[in-house]
């Protein structure tokens, strides 16, 4: 069987997914008036996931943006240009400050280290044992498709080529070449789209007059259900104290480290802080003065369903039920931590997620996902 993505797809995916990049490239002239296809990245997302029934995990700050059969997608659309172009896979802001006090082999080790990281937790997130980039290049009225597995840096194998400024670092670990930006702490990374590496392309008619053919087809048009259509609401919780800013070491992901009586290595809460209960006040559906509920289902980045519950005193605990599950999945799988081993926020922050999304669907229905180191900051300054 051939190792690429879409290859292997059935036939019926794969001319929806080719039919409806077309039409969204014909309407390029509704947002530039190029010769290259206008294709925009979050289009491009749903449109793979609708082709291929795969599950969409855009709304994650992880590694990739789709999965489906145990392979993580890392979705990616840019110009085709000189057909080895560099294209951002990661940031690392919180290192800023670190990384610029290191010496140049000590910054590209570190900066791939962390990357190392970013790749596994995703696959222990979405339980993908396989993860590859697929991509998208657009040149005259043109689209291609690329794919290459999303490997991991060869630590023992980093060789700086140049370093042109004291910005900019170009290294390589003999099988992929990578540029490091000091002044945005962004990685990027070397991709090459050669002819001999195109898997498929095809023609992109630009219409003249986009306007005249919405005016003429709105009546045809048929609403496209999506699951983010059906979202009521949502909150951002952080995984750390919103007191302190930091994991405390006997309550929310280190629970299981509290005293008081024996405790089990999994028990843990997502931290619900006190405000959000008087700011949303209808987003949960409560039982007690309190803020506590009743079980609901929490559909997790692998798919996956997690019973759900608010509790403790004033509702300041997102727990599972029975309580272990949720331990059990954030420590263990995707943390990958041994039993007996605290969470810091710096191993979030490493990672790159330090907050979770939590979308309402009903009362009954949520939907969970990780969200990049800083997220929950933003989220608590908009009610201020």
């Amino acid at each position: 069987m051939n190792n690429s993505f879409f290859l292997n797809e059935r036939k019926e995916n794969r001319d929806l997914y080719i039919d409806l990049l077309k039409v969204t490239g014909s309407l390029s002239n509704l947002f530039t008036n190029s010769e290259n296809p206008y294709l925009y990245y979050r289009a491009m997302e749903n449109i793979f996931c609708k082709a291929f029934k795969a599950n969409n995990l855009s709304r994650s700050d992880i590694s990739v943006d789709a999965g489906k059969n145990g392979m993580g997608i890392g979705l990616k659309t840019f110009l085709q240009e000189n057909r080895k172009s560099f294209q951002k896979i990661a940031e690392f802001n919180k290192f800023s400050y670190m990384l610029k006090w290191l010496k140049t082999e000590d910054v590209i080790r570190k900066v791939s280290e962390m990357r190392n990281e970013r790749i596994l937790s995703t696959q222990r997130i979405g339980n993908f044992n396989k993860m590859m980039y697929h991509l998208i290049v657009r040149s005259k009225r043109y689209m291609a498709i690329y794919e290459e597995p999303m490997d991991l840096i060869d630590i023992n194998k980093l060789r700086i080529i140049d370093k042109k400024t004291d910005t900019t670092i170009h290294f390589t670990d003999t099988r992929h070449e990578y540029n490091f930006n000091m002044s945005k702490s962004t990685l990027l990374k070397r991709f090459y789209t050669t002819e001999d590496k195109e898997i498929y392309g095809f023609e992109v008619n630009i219409l003249d007059d986009p306007y005249e053919f919405l005016l003429t087809k709105h009546n045809d048009l048929q609403d496209i259900n999506r699951e983010t259509d059906n979202i009521v609401d949502y909150i951002i919780l952080p995984l750390y104290s919103d007191r302190t800013g930091n994991v405390e070491e006997k309550s929310g992901l280190n629970q299981w480290n509290a005293g008081g009586r024996e405790r089990n290595a999994n028990e843990v809460y997502i931290p619900i802080p006190a405000w959000i209960h008087k700011k949303k006040r209808n987003f949960f559906k409560y039982v007690t003065v309190d803020h506590k509920t009743d079980s609901f289902d929490v559909k997790l980045p692998n798919g996956l369903n997690l019973s759900m519950r608010v509790a403790q005193q004033g509702g300041k605990s997102l727990m599972s039920n029975p309580n272990l599950a949720l331990g059990k999945w954030i420590l263990r799988d995707v943390l990958n931590l041994p039993e007996g081993k605290l969470v810091t926020k710096e191993q979030l922050d490493i990672i790159g997620i330090d907050s979770v999304k939590l979308s309402k669907i009903n009362d009954s229905l949520y939907i969970l996902d990780f969200l990049q180191s800083g997220s929950y900051e933003r989220f608590k300054d908009n009610f201020n």
